[in-house]
């Protein structure tokens, strides 16, 4: 997938806001404050959060994904652009997003699902 991809991805997912905290063209996805999706602008990948520690070291250690820049912590991996396939790519970003969704209050996914 491409950046490009990877952003109508995400913005496709209910109550995903696109920003650019520090300026210069970063991509940060979020739901409902929280962050699911970091793209630099470096422009290499993306980085996303995983369903446990144990499952980033296991995708960093067979290649698939990089330990994540400035998230030392809490399941980040960066994913090259061309080292997953599509589908796979956007499982992880549905993944990522799921996690941080069932994250927020019961009262915000009501707000967020209804639109």
């Amino acid at each position: 997938m491409t950046r490009d991809e990877i952003n109508a991805f995400c913005a496709a997912l209910p109550g995903a806001i696109a920003t650019d905290p520090w300026g210069g063209g970063h991509d940060v996805w979020k739901v409902g404050e929280k962050s699911f999706a970091f793209m630099g602008t470096q422009g290499i990948g993306v980085t996303l959060k995983c369903v446990d520690q144990a499952t980033a070291n296991m995708l960093i250690e067979v290649g698939k994904g990089f330990k994540a820049p400035y998230l030392p912590r809490g399941g980040w991996v960066l994913f090259h652009f061309d080292t997953l396939e599509p589908g796979e790519l956007g499982e992880r970003i549905q993944t990522s997003y799921d996690m941080v969704f069932k994250s927020l209050t019961k009262k915000l996914q009501r707000e967020i699902l209804a639109g």
